[in-house]
């Protein structure tokens, strides 16, 4: 949810609180405020528990990641599906890469915490020449 609505429906929470209700609205509508700001710090505090039992950057399966995402994702909802923090990318900001055990590069960037593209990086296969000026497939 965005920022700017949640404050808006605590502050409208408050104040309908009030005017229905007295003193005792504005305790009450406080309370659920505070009641669902602990429900998504909960949430929080259990996806980085699960990412934190898992190596910096690996997943199982980058294709199969790769299959899971859509632009506008939100960095909450791709943790929870990696299983892992994401290895900072050198040079870019809000870039995070995964890979998997067989070299398989999946590199998400984020503009303010949401989605915007990514791309899956392959290794060269062995044996094949890429003389040609061709690189491996991205």
């Amino acid at each position: 949810m965005n920022a700017w609505i949640g404050s808006a429906l605590a502050l409208a929470a408050l104040v309908m609180g009030g005017v229905l209700m007295g003193w005792q609205g504005v305790i009450l509508a406080l309370t659920v405020v505070v009641f669902w700001l602990l429900l998504q710090f909960s949430r929080l505090m259990r996806v980085m528990q699960a990412a934190n039992g898992a190596p910096v950057g690996r997943i199982d399966s980058a294709v199969m990641l790769q299959s899971r995402l859509h632009p506008g994702m939100k960095l909450m909802e791709v943790l929870p599906l990696t299983r892992s923090l994401g290895a900072k990318v050198e040079g870019r900001e809000e870039a995070w890469a995964w890979t998997d055990a067989g070299g398989v590069r999946l590199e998400l960037q984020f503009s303010k915490g949401v989605l915007q593209q990514w791309v899956l990086q392959r290794p060269p296969e062995q044996g094949t020449p890429t003389g040609d000026g061709e690189a491996g497939a991205t």
